[in-house]
């Protein structure tokens, strides 16, 4: 501890030499890294930005990785690489684990850092509800490792199966129950149902194509639940068209041995339960409880500062901004409200040097889009709907766009061509090593 305060304290004064302000980024995900990008032009800041992984990437394409469409290195890129040319902006490896604000220092696993701002744009976490068996058992759809873990135990099941002998359990290992009908969850059903039309049948010929199945469940009675009535209605039919067997009004009560119980009392036999039905705040600890609202959401003022404080800001899903007055009950949970808010923040740390008043924060809805199959997609803009090949060619470039690297972009879209002429990609590896049996 003694070796760390004196660390803190060196760093402390390095700064305060250098006269230079110190903002410390908690997590680089869409809004830690567009608020670092953005301040990194104003040299009178040094920027330090913190995350448990040595790399950004694009959450919206996991689903992609999971199902062998996309390689990890496509929607991922190194922060040290990123930041080669960027002399006042530096990268820390290590997960958060306190913050003291009456010394102005974080704690990480790497060490204790000093700042004159500090952000958290740590983003949430999966949300299991208090179902202990669920987050044993089921598979998380939020990290880089929890995509690659999706992959290799899909395709260790069809292995499995197609080795099985008894129809009942071969059939329970081909089952996949996907908990959460929101974006995610469409998108990962229905890349596994065009999967199991285009590609399983031919890859394991020794499995009966009507063995396959695959649910949808949500406790809600809608599918995509933020986005307009009619991209509701056309999502359910063409899921229902792609095969998946949508169940909605179906909370999920409990999973072990391999059957998911509901609520209402029906279950499933499978080996597979892909969990995006929810998502809760990443805790801080070190900031008071009454800093903290609704699902633990950090509470914010208009200009993202943490309420109780001048000096420490949160941004994107963590945070809870009722200010804004077109969201009186705070923004959704998406990518371009992290994306404004990085930004916006970025321009007000600036003002406040020069003695400016800041500028507050407004949300500027782009509209929302999920895909569903191969032409298949539904979009809702401001004042405009699009569905079928349109909506699936918007949602494309817009997300191609959004990579952070042309090397990303330029992979992806090759991969994606790939895919889209062939229905098929090779990139179905099982990469994680199975344990050897001990020598007798």
């Amino acid at each position: 501890m003694q070796a760390r305060d004196a660390a803190a304290n060196l760093d402390r004064q390095t700064y305060s030499t250098m006269n230079l302000k110190k903002v410390v980024i908690i997590g680089g995900g869409f809004g830690g890294i567009n608020l670092a990008q953005k301040l990194a032009r104003n040299k009178s800041f040094q920027i330090v930005l913190v995350d448990k992984n040595n790399y950004n990437f694009f959450p919206p394409l996991l689903y992609q990785v999971a199902t062998g469409f996309l390689e990890a290195s496509n929607i991922s890129y190194p922060f040290r690489k990123f930041f080669q040319d960027k002399s006042n902006l530096r990268f820390s490896l290590g997960g958060f684990e306190k913050v003291f604000p009456n010394e102005k220092k974080v704690v990480t696993e790497s060490g204790d850092i000093c700042y004159d701002y500090l952000v958290f744009a740590t983003g949430t976490e999966t949300n299991y509800f208090g179902m202990e068996n669920v987050r044993k058992n089921a598979v998380p759809m939020k990290t880089v490792q929890d995509a690659l873990a999706l992959r290799n135990h899909i395709l260790r099941l069809k292995e499995e199966a197609t080795r099985e002998t008894d129809v009942a359990v071969r059939k329970k290992l081909l089952s996949i129950v996907v908990a959460g009908a929101g974006p995610t969850g469409v998108e990962v059903s229905g890349m596994l149902a065009e999967m199991h039309k285009n590609i399983f049948n031919k890859d394991y010929p020794e499995l009966k194509r009507e063995e396959v199945q695959i649910y949808l469940v949500d406790a809600l009675p809608v599918v995509l639940n933020p986005m307009s009535k009619k991209s509701q209605e056309e999502t359910l039919a063409e899921l229902r068209g792609l095969g998946i067997e949508v169940l909605l009004d179906h909370a999920v009560k409990d999973y072990q041995n391999g059957i998911v119980t509901f609520a209402n009392g029906n279950t499933i036999a499978t080996e597979t339960l892909i969990w995006t039905s929810g998502v809760t705040a990443t805790p801080l600890p070190g900031l008071p409880d009454e800093a903290l609202g609704k699902g633990k959401r950090v509470l914010v003022d208009a200009y993202n500062r943490v309420k109780g404080f001048d000096d420490i800001f949160a941004i994107g899903d963590i945070c809870l901004m009722t200010a804004d007055k077109e969201f009186p009950n705070g923004h959704p949970q998406l990518a371009q409200v992290a994306i404004q808010q990085g930004r916006n923040l970025a321009d007000n740390l600036s003002l406040w040097l020069e003695g400016k008043s800041p500028t507050a924060f407004e949300y500027n809805d782009k509209g929302t889009m999920a895909i569903i199959g191969v032409n298949k997609a539904v979009a809702d803009l401001p004042g405009l709907h699009f569905k079928g090949f349109i909506a699936y060619f918007l949602w494309l470039v817009v997300h191609l766009f959004s990579l952070m690297r042309y090397r990303n972009q330029v992979k992806t879209l090759y991969n994606w061509m790939v895919a889209f002429f062939t229905r098929d990609q090779s990139l179905r590896f099982i990469l994680d090593s199975k344990p050897e049996k001990p020598a007798h």
